[in-house]
């Protein structure tokens, strides 16, 4: 017998298999049976249309749910910004972002990480470094994946010095670095020239028991070169 609960069911193991087009065909079937979905049901849509990366389905959902009376929670618009963050999209994401508050939603720290990322993809680092800000001032605390797609955003943009004033308040926070944030950091470094910088990052992530990657030992030994010449 096919009712919401099945159909929702089948809805998320398409997104677990990342066929989107079957989730929207889903959905679709289900309203012609007469089956009204709900917010789980439109959520697992959208998650599927993130991860297959379908930006615009995504974001039309939010609308089309609303006027179906069946109001977006803080779930269908975190997968709603990642997947315009995953395709370069990242004035809509933050759009998004704001959107949220207008109806009463309160972004969490995952609303936060998808459109600090989009920001990063879309090589905006002031707008990732304050939404950092932002997050904290409304009680949001930054996570590692927070600090990484700002620090990313910073160095990928030529911004070294605020990568590593980034990296240092995520220490000063007690937040967790890992290697991805020592890969971001590190090139940053190399880019300004800064080979002391450098040496002290690659030491301090070596201390952490963190085992340096390609990009941290290509930037490693770019800046041996540079302190030889």
């Amino acid at each position: 017998e096919h009712n919401v609960f099945t159909y929702s069911a089948a809805i998320s193991a398409s997104r677990k298999a990342g066929k989107w087009k079957r989730a929207l065909r889903l959905l679709k079937e289900m309203r012609s049976r007469g089956l009204e979905p709900n917010v789980i049901t439109y959520s697992a849509v959208i998650a599927a249309c993130e991860k297959g990366k379908q930006w615009e389905a995504a974001v039309r959902l939010l609308s089309f749910m609303r006027a179906k009376g069946v109001e977006p929670n803080v779930i269908c618009y975190n997968a709603a910004i990642s997947a315009c963050g995953k395709c370069g999209q990242w004035e809509r994401a933050l759009r998004l972002l704001s959107e949220m508050r207008r109806h009463g939603l309160e972004p969490d720290v995952i609303s936060y990480n998808a459109a600090i990322s989009a920001c990063e993809k879309g090589r905006n680092w002031e707008r990732a470094v304050g939404l950092l800000v932002d997050m904290r001032s409304r009680g949001v605390m930054p996570v590692t994946i927070s600090f990484n797609a700002a620090i990313s955003a910073c160095a990928s943009t030529g911004h070294w010095e605020q990568a590593i004033v980034l990296l240092r308040e995520m220490l000063a926070r007690g937040v967790d670095p890992t290697v991805i944030t020592y890969s971001a950091a590190l090139p940053a470094c190399e880019k300004g020239k800064r080979a002391n910088e450098a040496r002290e990052l690659f030491g301090e992530m070596q201390a952490r028991g963190l085992k340096p990657d390609v990009i941290s030992y290509n930037a490693r030994i770019s800046d041996w070169g540079r302190g030889r010449q």
